[in-house]
């Protein structure tokens, strides 16, 4: 019979994800206290998983967290359970590829054991919602709440605490529901959005904000190596409102985008306000090269 559900990996089983639960006194969602990584996937294929394991084991490690399982383990599971729900993916879709890991149920008694969560799933892309962005590109706003620095918690380690992105959006949706935040740190500089990192283009130069401050995105370091390959120059450093603001190009990358353009900062049209511009649309084409597949096609598919 053929399979009818997603399925999920939960603390050793595989189970039918209308079957997964997690107690409701799980640290994960109590406190966040936890760590995740996602991945996705082109043709049903996950890229550079073992790039975002390694990033979920450093996150891991940062919260001293100890998922159970070595990293070749996980890399087999999330192997399985993508391998199992690729059948049930419709035309022009994939997946988004999630592993977390939570410190469990806190024990309470003596001698009670406590035992971390950990999750493997997948869940479709959200590629209609986003499709126009690849006509329009994704305008950006920047909030009053700042990026948390990392004196009190790096931004390098994925954790389920998003509350500082996530007040970032709310502020910038109130403003314009269609923009997405690109959070500030403490000097003024240019951080990170929920989930994505920032480039600017001057002069044929590409730069993005330096690690210390942002998520080391998996698509970013791609997109510093595929401008290496292209022989353009890149560079990671300090980027204020000015250079945003008289950037020839801005571009945002993330996972699920890979590489999208934005046709605005605080109102603030790049350039001549095209997009993509050249420099994005090569990237965006190299890009597409190595993973196989058009993606930008793949994403005005499901224009509606």
């Amino acid at each position: 019979m053929a399979q009818q559900e997603r399925v999920v990996y939960l603390n050793g089983r595989i189970v039918p994800e209308s079957q997964a639960g997690i107690p409701i006194r799980d640290a994960g969602f109590i406190y966040g206290d936890a760590v995740f990584d996602a991945a996705r996937t082109f043709n049903g294929q996950v890229f550079r998983m073992r790039e975002h394991i390694d990033r979920l084991y450093d996150s891991c490690k940062y919260l001293r967290l100890d998922p159970g399982m070595s990293r070749e383990r996980m890399v087999e599971l999330t192997t399985e359970v993508v391998e199992r729900n690729v059948p049930l993916l419709g035309p022009n879709e994939d997946y988004w590829v999630t592993q977390r890991v939570t410190r469990g149920v806190e024990a309470t008694s003596p001698g009670e054991e406590s035992h971390n969560t950990v999750l493997i799933e997948c869940r479709p892309l959200p590629l209609a919602k986003r499709a126009h962005y690849y006509r329009t590109g994704i305008p950006l706003l920047t909030p009053s709440v700042p990026r948390i620095p990392p004196r009190f918690m790096s931004p390098r380690a994925k954790t389920h605490n998003y509350l500082n992105l996530v007040l970032g959006d709310l502020e910038v949706h109130d403003s314009d529901p269609d923009a997405w935040a690109l959070l500030l740190d403490e000097s003024g500089n240019l951080a990170e959005g929920r989930g994505s990192n920032v480039f600017i283009v001057k002069d044929g130069v590409v730069s993005t904000p330096r690690l210390q401050m942002v998520l080391a995105g998996i698509t970013r370091q791609t997109v510093l190596d595929l401008a290496a390959s292209l022989k353009i120059p890149a560079e990671e450093r300090d980027i204020d409102l000015f250079d945003a603001y008289t950037a020839d190009e801005v571009f945002l990358t993330s996972t699920s985008l890979c590489i999208c353009p934005v046709p605005s900062v605080n109102g603030m049209a790049p350039g001549d306000g095209k997009v993509p511009g050249p420099v994005t649309e090569r990237l965006m084409g190299a890009f597409s090269d190595l993973v196989g597949m058009d993606y930008v096609s793949q994403y005005l598919a499901h224009l509606r």
